[in-house]
């Protein structure tokens, strides 16, 4: 085997990505793996500011390949605004990652309901609005095949250990996992719903990853660490693997699928 077999396998150079949260931590890994793939990259993120004080030196440096659009995924007008114009500008867009994602962090005695709408809408209705968009215009500009790989959460499936926060105020909320458990639910969904249009959808789910720039405590990374099979927090690169795969032609019959990446924490 040699090079030439991977890029027949996985089949993206050339090819489109249009990836929402692009200013996050998982964004940014995303952007600068797919402009290595060879892939043009479509940045979207409500802060454009944000989003070009962390992404500009990548563009500069690896590639001119990339553009960056202000979309707010809760906003279904700012939603078709942005997929509209990408679309008649520069045609195509092969890959969707729906990849914006917020949660919330008060006790939820105390949760008020802006923050309970606040999580539904950027990561429900934000998976929903960018999947209705993408399909749309998928139909209106007659393409044969595409491929969407939602960003879900492990915390979709299991419950969090709250036994591991002694140092963290950041405990999960009950309302990001629901969400994260449609997204998860959702992509079962269209991945059967999109099969006949040649549309694949599915599911990445990641566990606790570690955050060089706001790091978690002290004694939640060793907690966490400690409950983990695989000893540690992941680190963001280590989700590109599911996520490319998924969205590449090496998954050419892989839809409606969910892959838990987490150390093997959700096995217990």
């Amino acid at each position: 085997m040699n090079g030439d077999f991977l890029k027949k396998l996985y089949h993206l150079e050339g090819k489109s990505v249009l990836i929402t949260g692009a200013a996050g931590q998982i964004g940014r890994e995303l952007c600068r793996a797919y402009l290595e793939c060879g892939v043009r990259v479509f940045a979207t993120d409500v802060d454009m500011n944000r989003m070009k004080e962390r992404l500009g030196k990548l563009n500069n440096d690896t590639s001119p390949d990339m553009v960056f659009f202000e979309m707010d995924v809760s906003k279904k007008k700012s939603v078709i605004k942005t997929f509209d114009n990408i679309f008649s500008t520069y045609g195509q867009i092969e890959i969707l990652i729906n990849n914006a994602g917020v949660s919330c962090f008060e006790p939820f005695e105390d949760r008020p309901e802006e923050s309970f709408d606040w999580v539904m809408d950027v990561n429900l209705k934000g998976t929903f609005f960018g999947i209705q968009s993408y399909v749309n215009l998928f139909d209106k500009y007659k393409m044969k095949k595409g491929a969407i790989v939602n960003i879900a959460s492990f915390y979709g499936i299991i419950s969090p250990d709250f036994r591991i926060y002694t140092d963290c105020n950041r405990k999960n909320s009950e309302i990001y996992g629901a969400t994260k458990a449609g997204i998860i639910q959702m992509t079962k969904y269209f991945g059967v719903h999109l099969a006949d249009r040649n549309i694949r959808v599915n599911a990445v789910s990641p566990g606790g990853i570690y955050n060089p720039d706001n790091p978690q405590g002290e004694d939640f990374i060793r907690n966490y660490s400690l409950r983990c099979p695989m000893k540690r927090m992941a680190n963001d690169k280590e989700l590109l693997g599911a996520i490319i795969y998924l969205s590449s032609d090496a998954a050419s019959y892989t839809t409606g699928q969910n892959i838990i990446v987490d150390g093997g924490m959700s096995c217990w």
